[in-house]
């Protein structure tokens, strides 16, 4: 399974338990630490929680392993690193805090068609 298919089921998973304002950027041409950051934000602690085990649950179903997981238990950002792939889930408040889609800005935000074509 390739980067873009990892990162598609992701943003399915996402969106499944209604994570708002799912954002990809392509960070491939500017970065070697992944392909692809899928950033999120859930309402509560207990959503960003289900969030995050709904992403691994449906990529573990899927073959890929996750390779580390960072700040489950606070649930203000939680980190998962699908190697090629890592998924941001925030609340609101850390989101606007630490702003990665600007830090990121050289890399290319996606359009979520782009995963169907």
């Amino acid at each position: 399974m390739n980067s873009k298919e990892i990162a598609k089921l992701a943003i399915q998973a996402l969106e499944d338990k209604k994570a708002e304002e799912i954002k990809t950027i392509d960070i491939s041409e500017v970065s070697v630490i992944a392909d692809y950051f899928i950033i999120a934000n859930g309402t509560n602690h207990s959503q960003i929680q289900a969030l995050s085990d709904h992403v691994e649950e449906t990529l573990e179903r899927a073959g890929v392993s996750l390779r580390q997981i960072e700040g489950y238990q606070n649930a203000n950002w939680v980190l998962l690193d699908f190697h090629d792939v890592i998924v941001h889930i925030f609340d609101k408040e850390n989101r606007l805090f630490y702003d990665l889609e600007r830090i990121w800005r050289d890399g290319r935000l996606m359009d979520h068609n782009a995963f169907y074509s």
